[in-house]
């Protein structure tokens, strides 16, 4: 499904060069719900941004589905990213739009025809269960209402993978558990593949098969969640 490889990020600037990443390889499955955790600077939203080439890697190449996105056109990989969701911690929603309207958004973006982007934000309300704050706006919600409608927009291009950078490290331990089973849900009845970006443990265990842990740029363990688990209590 998504196959990492050898991937190497490098960030120039007037003080040097930073190395944010290193040779890094993963192989994520279909139907996943793989966790990336590791301390904060260790490279994890870096290596997120590079599945989707938010951040151009320096050197390595990311397959999706057995094609290289990193060889792509700009184009071709604007089609691409269509079927890559991905949910920050921020939620990063258009405030000055209703819930109706940040979630129609993307699909305003791929010009889908109002009759069709109306059913489809319908069906997401309904899925990420909003369908009684369709027309508050983001200032009125809370923060586990907002990422509900920043994953109904993530999800409203039918894709095939979800990336999720920190998306609950801003919540309370309860609506963090409420997020935790809705992705579940969507990676069960949807069949969408999940990546989340962590640095609680308590999320891997809650809802990963598998997880790799990240330190200084480099992927030092990787493998099912139940057999990692012990290994991040000595990072």
């Amino acid at each position: 499904m998504i196959k990492i490889e050898n991937i190497t990020k490098i960030y120039s600037n007037q003080a040097g060069d930073f190395l944010a990443l290193e040779n890094v390889s993963l192989n994520v499955d279909k139907g996943d719900i793989y966790g990336v955790i590791g301390l904060s600077g260790a490279g994890k939203s870096t290596l997120v941004r590079c599945i989707n080439l938010l951040e151009r890697p320096t050197e390595g190449k990311v397959y999706i589905d057995g094609e290289e996105i990193t060889a792509m056109g700009e184009d071709q990989l604007r089609k691409t990213r269509q079927s890559l969701g991905m949910i920050f911690q921020d939620f990063n929603l258009l405030m000055q739009r209703s819930v109706t309207d940040n979630i129609r958004f993307p699909l305003e973006i791929a010009k889908v025809n109002k009759k069709d982007a109306e059913n489809r934000v319908a069906e997401l309300l309904e899925l990420v269960g909003l369908q009684d704050k369709a027309n508050s706006y983001p200032a009125q919600l809370s923060g586990g209402q907002k990422q509900r409608v920043a994953i109904a927009r993530a999800l409203a291009n039918h894709p095939k993978v979800l990336l999720c950078d920190e998306a609950t490290s801003a919540l309370d331990p309860v609506t963090t558990l409420s997020i935790l089973k809705l992705l579940k849900d969507i990676n069960e009845k949807l069949g969408v593949t999940i990546i989340i970006i962590t640095h609680e443990m308590k999320v891997v265990e809650t809802i990963c098969n598998k997880v790799a842990v990240i330190e200084s740029a480099k992927i030092v363990k990787d493998g099912w969640t139940k057999d990692i688990i012990h290994h991040f209590g000595e990072v």
